[in-house]
């Protein structure tokens, strides 16, 4: 029984480690700025639009992530480090200016962009997603990619009440507080990457 649980850990650490990087509770306050102005309706197309179109994009990187790196040349540590090094940048944007910031275009296109991409599916969720499937599997991969856009999927449907009962305060501590650990996971990107380089 205990060795039946031992096997799913690696399956709880990748839908975890991609968790944080995603970040949906952490992005409530920017996505309720992002969607203030929308009605019912333009808010639920909008967050519909964010949740399958990031779930796809994740997906296929899963799915085709060592493939696409082979097509363009591009090696797993080289990707960790490019990653690591802009999602640092990102989890310092947000532990000083509070958030992310992103013109909007049109109610239509907020959906894909930014939500989306790259606040759900930036350069950390593809490489945590990379990562994961090098080295738990693509099978536990798709799964953590599932799992984390059906809790993304929850956070969107249900933002409003989240957001009453987080509060504006609550909101921006936990932004701060996941980008602490975006921040750790991007250093550990980096070390990893230039160790895999340096042991070639």
């Amino acid at each position: 029984m205990f060795e039946n649980l031992l096997q799913f850990i690696p399956l709880v650490k990748g839908i975890i480690s991609l968790f944080i990087i995603v970040d949906p509770f952490g992005n409530i306050p920017i996505f309720i700025s992002l969607t203030e102005k929308m009605n019912k309706e333009e808010k639920k197309k909008v967050f519909q639009i964010a949740t399958l179109t990031g779930f796809l994009l994740l997906l296929s990187f899963a799915l085709a992530g060592q493939q696409i790196f082979n097509f363009f040349g591009i090696s797993l540590y080289a990707f960790m480090i490019a990653g690591g090094i802009l999602l640092l940048i990102i989890s310092i944007r947000i532990l000083i200016a509070g958030g992310w910031s992103e013109p909007v275009i049109s109610p239509e296109s907020v959906g894909a962009v930014p939500i989306a991409v790259p606040l759900l599916v930036g350069p950390g969720a593809i490489t945590t997603t990379i990562f994961n499937l090098q080295t738990i599997g693509i099978t536990y991969t798709a799964i953590s990619v599932m799992v984390t856009f059906v809790v993304v999927w929850l956070t969107l449907r249900f933002i409003d009440p989240i957001y009453r009962f987080l509060g504006k305060t609550g909101s921006l501590v936990i932004a701060r507080v996941m980008a602490l650990l975006i921040a750790a996971i991007a250093v550990q990107y980096i070390l990893g990457g230039l160790g895999s380089f340096l042991s070639r």
